[in-house]
């Protein structure tokens, strides 16, 4: 029987491949779906609403079974005993890396991807991001700039449902916001006391996260359950599963097909275009052909390049699509792992907020009209006050803190108060493309299914670790000006391992010139003109925003363009 040919296939169902499938069938395309891990099933594979109790080793994990089969993922904030299932068994999906660089991938592989247990939080870029790279000289230009993107972002935001506060900040344009979710009292505080002292150089202002704070396009305003990384049966957070896969599923036009793992894409040298993808089955083993008019690759950055390096023909030998020669190159990460936390007196008359699943945002005021820091481009802060829970303030040892004091009679004392207040910031930077960061094909690995697995090779440098060593003391700096005590700093000498700040983006970046990049900007392959790669993988810079919300706009962008073309029968 003949293969049935769809309109399109995307390859990835996680934030961008998800996007991807809802843009085009809507569009009338009929597309094909695949996804390398399981199905999930809300009933089954959620546990934001578990309790200690309900899980074998309280929330604790079993740490050998951790270090056997999750020895990476187990480092993410987000990886518990509640939700490993949602987080790739490492054994089974190796890569490598230098002795002397490690990279944490951290990852999931299942209908709707990291979607699921993302942070949430969405910023947009302006072009302070798109321009900086001209403006200093540094790596290509981006082919874009703001006003090109502004109206998908106001696109994907009216979708999703953002919730967050205007602040009117050139660095940080305002989006479309549901209402913003409340600040606590330390928060407040800080806000005025940081305005106060920096007379709106520096701005607290509450995340901007994809979470509802009113009933949104028949999904639930959230009731503040708190592990969102867990799941979310009311849909209240923006997500594939909660989201743009039932708009797919809805017109009817959509084959969604899990335990699909692509091995390549399907050349035709005859007429330059790739056919299709050949799939391995996730459960037999069993290899396969789809095939498609064209293609959408959203498997995430890394694994993105991976299935081009791995698509190599006499043709494109260094990777499909990589006549440049830069497929691969210029990984970047944000930095992470430093900042400030303190205590803050006088307000133990106030509740806490409950388990408001967000914080608070301090956007970048560093370099903002002229070069005033040490280092190029600039951090952002996350973090948020909160007072501590009863016993004592005392947290139980799966939120990583001791244990409560004493026991019988002093420890149901203890349980009668809440702690105290404190807050803490994060610092979130702007990593440099440099193309010493890559990604490569290990040639002697393969992962279960009998894929040459990835080496990746990536750094810090002279910047990175400039910009790092400020973070920890501009946050203490202002926790003092906000009138916290006890302030400390934390973080390493050097920043977090890349890979550690989840945003992972590169490796096949956009330009103006085939020469130096591998897509226009239109997300469209340079070198063939029906393949598109809409993931983390086009950008070109890295901002110091959390990507995801970029990722979204670009993706809508590219498949409203790619129906444009096969109307016009360019495609």
């Amino acid at each position: 029987m003949a293969t049935k040919t769809y309109d399109a296939i995307v390859i990835g169902s996680g934030i961008t491949g998800g996007w991807a499938a809802k843009e085009l069938t809507e569009k009338g395309l009929d597309v094909l779906l695949l996804e390398a891990g399981k199905n999930i099933d809300p009933n089954k594979d959620y546990s934001e609403h578990k309790m200690p109790y309900d899980v074998k080793y309280r929330g604790l994990t079993d740490v050998k079974f951790m270090e056997e089969n999750y020895p990476v993922q187990r480092q993410c904030y987000a990886c518990r005993e509640y939700n490993h299932h949602l987080f790739v068994n490492d054994k089974e999906n190796p890569y490598t890396t230098p002795a002397d660089k490690p990279y944490l991938f951290l990852r999931g592989r299942h209908v709707g991807g990291r979607s699921i247990m993302w942070g949430r939080q969405v910023y947009r870029w302006s072009d302070l991001d798109f321009l900086a790279n001209e403006k200093d000289g540094i790596a290509i230009p981006w082919p874009v700039t703001y006003k090109d993107i502004e109206p998908w972002y106001d696109y994907v935001e009216t979708f999703v449902g953002i919730s967050g506060m205007k602040e009117g900040l050139p660095q940080l344009p305002d989006g479309k916001f549901l209402k913003p979710m409340a600040m606590s009292c330390g928060e407040r505080i800080m806000r005025q006391k940081i305005g106060e002292k920096w007379r709106g150089q520096r701005v607290v202002t509450i995340g901007r996260t994809a979470i509802l704070t009113e009933d949104h396009k028949g999904r639930a305003a959230c009731h503040y359950c708190g592990p969102c990384e867990q799941g979310c049966i009311t849909r209240s957070y923006f997500s594939t599963l909660n989201s743009t896969l039932p708009a797919a599923q809805a017109t009817g036009r959509l084959t969604l097909r899990p335990h699909s793992v692509v091995r390549g894409l399907i050349y035709d040298k005859d007429s330059n275009r790739v056919s299709g993808a050949y799939v391995v089955d996730g459960v037999s083993k069993q290899e396969l052909e789809v095939k498609g008019k064209i293609v959408f690759l959203c498997a995430s950055t890394l694994e993105s390049a991976r299935i081009l390096l791995n698509s190599a023909n006499p043709r494109y030998a260094n990777g499909l699509a990589n006549s440049s020669g830069v497929l691969g190159h210029y990984l970047m990460d944000h930095l992470y792992g430093s900042g400030a936390s303190g205590e803050f007196p006088g307000l133990e008359e106030y509740p806490d907020l409950g388990r408001r699943p967000n914080g608070i945002y301090i956007p970048r005021f560093q370099n903002l009209k002229g070069k005033d820091a040490k280092y190029l481009r600039g951090y952002g802060f996350q973090g948020g006050s909160h007072r501590a829970g009863y016993l004592g303030g005392f947290q139980l040892p799966s939120l990583g803190s001791s244990l409560p004091p004493g026991f019988g009679a002093s420890l149901k004392e203890a349980m009668k108060e809440p702690g105290g207040w404190s807050m803490s910031l994060s610092g979130f930077g702007e990593c440099l493309p440099d193309q010493r960061n890559k990604v490569e094909i290990n040639k002697t690995m393969t992962d279960k299914w009998g894929i040459p697995a990835m080496h990746i090779t990536a750094d810090w440098y002279e910047n990175d670790q400039t910009m790092y060593d400020e973070i920890r003391d501009v946050g203490a700096e202002m926790l003092e000006a906000s009138g916290c005590k006890n302030v400390r700093t934390f973080g390493e000498s050097k920043p977090a391992p890349p890979g550690k700040g989840i945003h992972e983006m590169g490796t096949a970046r956009m330009g103006n010139d085939p020469k130096t990049s591998v897509l226009n900007k239109w997300n469209q392959t340079h070198d063939i003109k029906n393949l598109f790669v809409t993931d983390g993988s086009f950008m070109v810079s890295s901002g110091c925003q959390n990507p995801s919300i970029t990722y979204m706009a670009f993706t809508a962008r590219a498949a409203n363009y790619a129906v444009e073309q096969m109307k016009k029968g360019e495609l």
